[in-house]
C-alpha cells in the first residue's frame, strides 16, 4: 500500500442496497386485517340445559316436589328422618358429648313419629291410626282413611310409603354396625329409632289393609245389583282377594 493512495480507495463498498417498492404500512394493514365475523344465534347451550322429555323434566327432587300435592308435608316427612340419621352418624365425629348427641337424636325421632302419624300420613295418603282404651280396660287400634272417592296423589302416596320402609331398614343396618363395632352405648338410641319406626310402618299397614277391606266392603256389598246371593259371593271373593294381597 502506497502512502499516496487515499485509504477509502482502499475499502471495498458495501453491497448495493435493495430499494423496496410499494407502501409497507398498508402491506402490513392488509396482512393483519381479518375477516369479519358474523355471530348467529344457536340453541346448543339450551338444548343441553333444557329437558327434551316430559320424563326428563319431571326426574329429580325438584319434579317431584313439583308434582307433590303437599310438598311441605312430603319435604317435613324427609327432613326429620334424614335429620335424625344424618346427626347420629356424624355426632360422633362432631362432638363427644354423649349426651347431647343422645337428647338431639330423640327429639328429631319424636318430632318424625309424632310428624308421619298426624300430619303426613293424614295429609300424603288420607290414613291414620291411634290406639283407645274402653272404659273396661281394653285397649284397641283404631284406623281412619278418606274417603275412596278422592284418592291420594300418586307421587305423595309413592313416596311416603318408600320413607315408611326405607328408614326402618337403614336404622336396622345401623344396628348391625352398632353391634360389630361394639358401640354398646348407641345401642339403645338405634333400638329406640327402630321402635318409632316399625311403628309406624305396621300401624300405616294395618290402617291401609283395613281401608282397602272396608272399601271393597262398600263397594261389592250390594253384589252390584246381582241380589243378596250375588252380593255375599263377589263380597268373599274380593275380601279374599285382599286378605291375601294385604296380608
Amino acid at each position: 500500500m502506497s502512502v499516496s493512495t487515499p485509504l477509502l480507495d482502499t475499502i471495498e463498498p458495501d453491497e448495493t442496497p435493495v430499494e423496496l417498492s410499494g407502501n409497507i404500512s398498508s402491506a402490513k394493514i392488509n396482512s393483519n386485517a381479518r375477516k369479519p365475523v358474523v355471530l348467529t344465534p344457536t340453541n346448543r347451550a339450551q338444548g343441553s340445559q333444557m329437558a327434551t322429555t316430559q320424563s326428563d323434566a319431571e326426574s329429580g327432587i325438584a319434579g317431584i316436589f313439583r308434582q307433590s300435592a303437599h310438598p311441605m308435608a312430603l319435604f317435613f316427612l324427609y327432613f326429620f328422618r334424614i335429620s335424625a340419621i344424618t346427626v347420629y352418624v356424624i355426632s360422633g365425629f362432631l362432638t363427644d358429648n354423649y349426651v347431647l348427641s343422645t337428647v338431639m337424636v330423640v327429639i328429631l325421632l319424636a318430632m318424625d313419629f309424632w310428624n308421619c302419624r298426624n300430619v303426613s300420613g293424614r295429609t300424603l295418603v288420607g290414613l291414620r291410626f291411634w290406639n283407645q282404651v274402653d272404659d273396661d280396660g281394653e285397649s284397641y287400634w283404631v284406623f281412619e282413611s278418606r274417603d275412596p272417592s278422592r284418592p291420594a296423589n300418586p307421587i305423595d302416596s309413592k313416596m311416603f310409603w318408600i320413607a315408611l320402609y326405607v328408614f326402618p331398614a337403614l336404622w336396622t343396618s345401623l344396628l348391625v354396625v352398632s353391634i360389630l363395632k361394639l358401640g354398646l352405648s348407641f345401642i339403645p338410641i338405634v333400638i329406640l329409632a327402630l321402635v318409632f319406626n316399625v311403628a309406624n310402618a305396621v300401624g300405616f299397614t294395618y290402617a291401609d289393609r283395613d281401608a282397602k277391606q272396608r272399601w271393597a266392603n262398600s263397594v261389592v256389598g250390594g253384589g252390584w245389583g246381582l241380589g243378596s246371593l250375588g252380593g255375599q259371593l263377589i263380597t268373599g271373593a274380593v275380601q279374599k282377594g285382599v286378605g291375601r294381597m294385604f296380608g
